[in-house]
């Protein structure tokens, strides 16, 4: 069977592709998640037990979050880097760190397949592409999502045929945590006329008040928030 390494979150579109793959295509999938400061140890779990329930053969957790810290976010920091003096590039920060972890993982198992759930929208897909090709030319890269040029409503249809069971109204939503910050995606965010309802948000507003917070940093470095 050919083996194959799949990075994995647990959100909707690397489900789709751990069940594609594992049962359309017949690879062995062994999935990867890379922590980067965005999941709890229950939340681990809870991605590792989906993972087997959509067909991966494996999951593996990678624990990346000093690294990520060490090589990434310290020097953004050191930068004051935003772009648009506006985003602190969270998102494609660790992209980086999850592509770098991920291929390592596949070459210590001697995959030759590695796979991704980007879209053919935005540049995730080529942070990870690029990485991948630069780190292990051996290994091909398949990309269902972006492949089959998949929408979100499509996916979800998929799955329901399949039997899984998500809470669809929730997966309408591509949401990202980290260390560095937390996004969200969806239709709304394709257009300029729509906002985000407040429920497809992973967290709530808890202050509603004006707050002051205190940085305290030492040789450029940041090490404390409101003294703690």
């Amino acid at each position: 069977m050919k083996k194959l390494v799949l990075a994995y979150s647990g959100g909707l579109d690397t489900s789709y592709c751990a069940v594609h793959l594992s049962k359309d295509l017949g690879f062995e999938v062994h999935a990867v998640s890379v922590n980067t400061g965005g999941f709890t140890n229950d939340e681990i779990k809870t991605i590792g037990t989906k993972a087997l329930q959509m067909g991966a053969s494996s999951y593996k957790n990678i624990d990346a979050i000093d690294y990520y810290y060490q090589k990434v976010i310290k020097n953004l920091v050191f930068g004051n880097v935003l772009k648009n003096n506006t985003y602190p590039l969270s998102v494609s920060a660790e992209r980086i760190v999850q592509a770098i972890k991920i291929i390592e993982y596949a070459k210590s198992i001697k995959a030759e397949y590695i796979a991704h759930g980007s879209t053919g929208a935005g540049n995730d897909q080529v942070r990870f592409d690029m990485i991948f090709q630069t780190l292990a030319p051996e290994i091909q890269i398949i990309t269902p999502i972006r492949d089959n040029k998949l929408s979100r409503e499509e996916e979800i249809d998929y799955l329901k045929k399949n039997g899984v069971e998500l809470s669809w109204q929730k997966a309408k939503y591509s949401i990202n945590k980290g260390l560095w910050g937390t996004s969200v995606g969806g239709d709304e965010t394709l257009t300029s006329d729509r906002p985000l309802p407040d429920e497809a948000y992973p967290s709530s507003l808890q202050k509603n008040d004006e707050q002051q917070v205190k940085l305290t940093f030492k040789k450029g470095e940041f090490i404390a928030l409101n003294d703690k």
